[in-house]
């Protein structure tokens, strides 16, 4: 009997079955420090968050979990990092290198490539790159870890492989409760971690075109050419605004040497778009700083990476878009192309579902909580974008915020549209279309 489902009902049901899965695992008196089994929000909340790569958490990852725990914690924000179907189709080609055109559409949902004769190739390279920048990450950290803070080889190793991985796939998830403050300073490594968040978080498809056309710059898609723009305006953004915000902060930037703090704030911009890890204590910010993570952590990275977010792709058709408006342009151009209308409304849909999505979870969280609105929204927006920074709230939240939480989480990672898709009956086609009319805007 054929499955009559959508494949991004397919995406979104096995998204929800890992995490089922990987709540079940972390429920096992094996994978709690205490020997007893996790409480099922505990166990659930980690495993929305390991597998929607987030990195938010109600317990302390390093102490709470056993090192069984801490595996299977680690393999979940793999697996969600590196695409439920990009997974089956790398299992796919290991096993057979033909595939059904369904499977391949599947595998392009999750993936998001340009086309469903793309999936192959951009398998891939998501399995190269995937082992090559975790293993290059993990060996410089454990090397550094060892050699320099006298860890034993088998910690330093531990510590540098979970931390490549988690930067790798955007997850955010640290083995020690200070996050990366400890190496605030160690441009050793901060630098390895922040690369292994860009490439993670810039997208396979863009990645796929730098491959190709490394040097031909001219022929790179629109959607590289707008994803690495994006990227460069907003890392650049964020670093200028973070120096300026911060400088004198004495709890932040303040006491730090002049290198010290241009490192640490070229951290903070890369890492605030989506990957979650903290060199700075995030509750020590000023508030212009919050405000300015919003904004980042909101838009987060590119489309078909390990980032969260609503992409960098779906604001800069919005930018473009009110340009055009602007300027009385019919049409919304950009690098001498013109952008679709379809991808326009896209955008425009993405944008409003995951705005009402912030509007609901903060709402809700507020009506259960005394905690002031901007942490809230800070820590609404880290869910929702699939950050992981948190101001420290989330683990004294009671348990239904805490599922409002988790339920940011996992619609951020699937994605609205994907969400929308899945939940809906499917497109058809209107057999007549109503009369045109232009309503009164503004």
């Amino acid at each position: 009997m054929k499955s009559s489902l959508h494949p991004a009902r397919v995406v979104a049901l096995i998204f929800a079955g890992v995490i089922l899965l990987g709540t079940a695992l972390l429920m096992l008196p094996a994978a709690s420090s205490n020997g007893l089994s996790a409480p099922l929000v505990t166990a659930l909340f980690t495993a929305v968050s390991a597998v929607c790569v987030t990195g938010l958490v109600v317990v302390d990852t390093g102490t709470y979990w056993t090192a069984l725990g801490q595996v299977v914690i680690l393999a979940l924000f793999q697996l969600g990092g590196f695409g439920m179907m990009t997974v089956a189709t790398l299992m796919g080609l290991l096993v057979n290198r033909s595939f059904r055109l369904r499977t391949k559409m599947i595998a392009q949902v999750e993936s998001r490539s340009l086309g469903v004769g793309d999936v192959t190739s951009v398998a891939k390279l998501v399995l190269v790159v995937t082992l090559v920048v975790e293993a290059a990450v993990a060996l410089l950290l454990t090397l550094r870890f060892h050699l320099t803070y006298d860890v034993d080889w088998p910690g330093a190793a531990w510590s540098g492989l979970f931390r490549a991985v988690s930067a790798f796939n955007n997850a955010g998830f640290s083995i020690h409760a200070d996050s990366l403050m400890g190496f605030a300073t160690d441009g050793f490594v901060l630098t390895p971690v922040m690369i292994a968040i860009i490439i993670g978080g810039i997208g396979f498809p863009v990645l796929q075109d730098l491959r190709t056309r490394f040097t031909d710059s001219r022929h790179w898609s629109l959607h590289t050419k707008l994803t690495l723009s994006g990227t460069a305006i907003l890392l650049l953004g964020g670093f200028v605004s973070f120096v300026f915000f911060e400088w004198a902060n004495p709890r932040t930037l303040g006491p730090m040497a002049l290198m010290d703090k241009l490192l640490s704030a070229i951290f903070m911009s890369v890492s605030a778009r989506t990957a979650g890890f903290n060199a700075l204590d995030i509750g020590a910010l000023t508030h212009e700083s919050w405000a300015l993570h919003y904004l980042l952590m909101f838009i987060g990275g590119g489309s078909a990476g390990t980032a969260g977010g609503v992409k960098i792709g779906t604001m800069a058709i919005l930018v473009l878009m009110v340009v055009a408006e602007v300027r009385g342009r019919p049409d919304c151009e950009v690098f001498g192309r013109r952008i679709t209308t379809a991808s326009q409304r896209q955008a425009i849909t993405v944008m409003v579902l995951g705005s009402a999505m912030v509007v609901l979870g903060t709402l809700v969280i507020l009506r259960e909580t005394d905690f002031p609105t901007d942490q809230v929204i800070f820590e609404v927006i880290s869910a929702f974008g699939t950050v992981g920074l948190s101001t420290g709230i989330t683990a004294a939240l009671p348990e239904s915020s805490q599922l409002m939480l988790s339920l940011l989480m996992y619609t951020g990672r699937v994605g609205t549209i994907t969400l929308a898709v899945s939940l809906a009956l499917g497109a058809h086609r209107m057999p007549y279309r109503y009369p045109e009319e232009h309503p009164i805007v503004g």
